[in-house]
């Protein structure tokens, strides 16, 4: 980072994350997930969750609901990456969730004209595009 950027009341903060994973294993993958899904919803049984937790999707976004992150809470996770800088992918070894991370990218952008909320019902065209002059 170049420079410092002191916080201003108003500012807008846009942080746009990517996070690649391989599946190595589908089956711990899912069973990662439907637990997920369990700790967010301690009344589900493993019956309902496996109901609720049946493909990519759903088990993305239970691990992500509970995570915040697709391979979070790992020792051989890494760090976001910081100023542009993609992480490098770490594909050493299986976890137990199933997945080898292959890296994550996150940035930040200052002042995006127009916050996701003010779009309403009808989301920009691409969500992830960054403001012209970023």
């Amino acid at each position: 980072m170049d420079g410092m950027t002191v916080p201003a009341a108003g500012m807008r903060v846009s942080v746009r994350i990517r996070q690649d994973v391989v599946i190595a294993d589908p089956e711990r993958f899912l069973a990662a997930a439907r637990a997920a899904y369990r700790e967010l919803s301690p009344d589900a049984t493993e019956e309902t969750a496996a109901e609720d937790v049946r493909d990519v999707h759903d088990a993305v976004f239970a691990l992500l609901g509970r995570f915040g992150g697709l391979a979070a809470g790992s020792p051989d996770t890494t760090p976001p990456a910081r100023a542009g800088a993609p992480t490098p992918a770490r594909p050493d070894g299986l976890r137990p969730d199933g997945l080898r991370p292959a890296g994550e990218f996150t940035q930040v952008v200052l002042d995006d004209p127009r916050s996701l909320a003010e779009y309403g019902c009808f989301p920009p065209e691409d969500p992830f595009a960054l403001p012209s002059g970023s």
